[in-house]
C-alpha cells in the first residue's frame, strides 16, 4: 500500500536490462516510486506492481519523445547492454563511443521537446578525469557528451558507471541483505548503494550539472 504522503516519482529508465538497471528499479519500487522500462522486448519483464514496459528507440528523438512523456526523471545507463534501439528482436549489444554520443543527443533533443528536465546519465565518465586519455574515442566520446548537456537545457547528473555482474535481475535485488551466496551479495549490495545514491540525488536535488562518483 502506498503512503499518500509520499510524492510519487515517475522514473524513464534505459538499460533496465542489466544489473544496475535492476538495482534501480528495485530502488525506486520501494521508495513507492513508479518505473517505466524503455524496452525493444515488453515481455523481457515480468508485470509488477509499480513497474510498466514501453517500446521506444534511443536513437530516434521524436520516439525518445514520446517514451519519456509524462516522466519526471530519466535515467540512462549508456553502457548497459540490450538499450532499446527500436529492433525487433531484442539483442544485447553494447554501444560504441560514437553510438553514445548519437545516442544522447536524440536524448536530450526529445526529453526536451518532452517538457522532461532531469537527467541521470551513467556512463565510462571517469575519463574525463585522467588527462591521459584525451586522444582515446572513450574520452573524446565523453567530452562531446558534456559539451551537449551543457548546451541543453537539462538539468543533467554524470554518473560513474559502477563496476557490473552480468545476470543479476530484479529479484536479486528484493531479497533481504545478507540472503544471497557471498559471491552475489557483495555486487549485489554494492550496486543498491549506488542505485540508492541515484534515488538520494532525484529526491534531494543534488549535483545538477555535476559529475558524481559514488564509492561503494
Amino acid at each position: 500500500m502506498k503512503n499518500a504522503e509520499t510524492p510519487v516519482v515517475k522514473l524513464v529508465l534505459y538499460g533496465a536490462m542489466s544489473s544496475l538497471g535492476s538495482a534501480l528499479m528495485a530502488e525506486f519500487m520501494r521508495r513507492q516510486h513508479e518505473v517505466i522500462a524503455i524496452l525493444d522486448d515488453l515481455t523481457a519483464l515480468e508485470p509488477l506492481p509499480g513497474l510498466r514496459t514501453k517500446c521506444g528507440d534511443l536513437f530516434d528523438a521524436a520516439r525518445v519523445r514520446q517514451s519519456v512523456a509524462g516522466g519526471d526523471v530519466v535515467a540512462c545507463l549508456l553502457d548497459a547492454p540490450g538499450l532499446a534501439m527500436g529492433l525487433e528482436q531484442q539483442e544485447n549489444l553494447l554501444l560504441e563511443p560514437r553510438e553514445q554520443v548519437r545516442a544522447v543527443e536524440a536524448l536530450i533533443a526529445g526529453m526536451q521537446t518532452a517538457g522532461v528536465r532531469r537527467l541521470f546519465l551513467v556512463g565510462n565518465f571517469e575519463v574525463l578525469d585522467q588527462p591521459e586519455m584525451e586522444a582515446y574515442p572513450d574520452r573524446q566520446a565523453a567530452e562531446a557528451i558534456l559539451d551537449a548537456l551543457q548546451g541543453s537545457t537539462l538539468r543533467w547528473t554524470l554518473v560513474n558507471a559502477p563496476q557490473s555482474v552480468s545476470g543479476l535481475t530484479l529479484e536479486h535485488f528484493s531479497q533481504p541483505a545478507g540472503s544471497l551466496p557471498p559471491k552475489l551479495d557483495e555486487p549485489v549490495q554494492r550496486l543498491a548503494r549506488v542505485a540508492a545514491g541515484i534515488a538520494d540525488e532525484q529526491q534531494l536535488n543534488l549535483h545538477v550539472g555535476e559529475h558524481v562518483n559514488f564509492v561503494c
